[in-house]
């Protein structure tokens, strides 16, 4: 691994634990047992190594929407199989992250708003027409407004977290919740027996 990939792996382990405000660029260099100039000779700033670690998370997840949507045996199956990927990346996130990338990075933060409204929302559509198509969600469904639906509940979970952890749930945990209720929403009885089924493999794979 290249110093400057290992630099922005071990300071998102940081920033997911402790937020990004909380977290300077010595603690990084402490944190990495390198000194502040080595760090520097890479990224000229924190903010610029927050911009760059951003556009790889979001390139990652990018990637691994794609990932389900190809694999995927039909439109529920993607839903229950995006969960799991996205599971453990939500479990380790402390909710502030997006907060404090809102009001002190304000590029990173246009980036994430740009993958959210064009990527996952152009994601959460193709996955409602896939399930009229394969009968299993209702036909009678408005796209156009489920998907700012949805994108309005990513938003709420991310900006007003405390409402819904309490300090007793992960994010990981609200994200599966309000994502199954909104799956049931739009299910079917086909697309229903579908849930039901992926969460009894679910169950038994744990």
């Amino acid at each position: 691994m290249e110093v400057k990939e290992y630099i922005i792996e071990e300071s998102d382990k940081l920033f997911c634990q402790y937020g990004f405000k909380s977290v300077t660029m010595d603690d990084i260099a402490k944190h990495l047992g390198m000194s502040k100039k080595t760090i520097y000779q890479h990224f000229s700033d924190k903010d610029e190594l927050v911009n760059i670690l951003i556009k790889d998370k979001l390139t990652n997840q990018n990637c691994t929407m794609d990932f389900c949507a190809s694999n995927a045996e039909n439109a529920v199956h993607e839903i229950f199989f995006a969960i799991t990927n996205i599971h453990e990346l939500l479990t380790s996130m402390n909710p502030k992250l997006f907060y404090d990338l809102q009001k002190y990075h304000p590029k990173a933060w246009l980036h994430f708003k740009e993958f959210k409204e064009n990527n996952l929302g152009k994601c959460i559509f193709e996955n409602l027409e896939r399930g009229i198509k394969e009968g299993l969600y209702r036909p009678e469904i408005n796209k156009d407004i489920l998907t700012q639906m949805r994108l309005d509940q990513v938003d709420l979970l991310f900006n007003q977290h405390d409402h819904y952890t309490k300090n007793k749930y992960n994010i990981a945990q609200v994200m599966a919740e309000i994502t199954e209720h909104f799956l049931y929403g739009v299910c079917n009885q086909k697309g229903l027996e579908k849930i039901n089924y992926y969460k009894q493999q679910s169950t038994q794979a744990l």
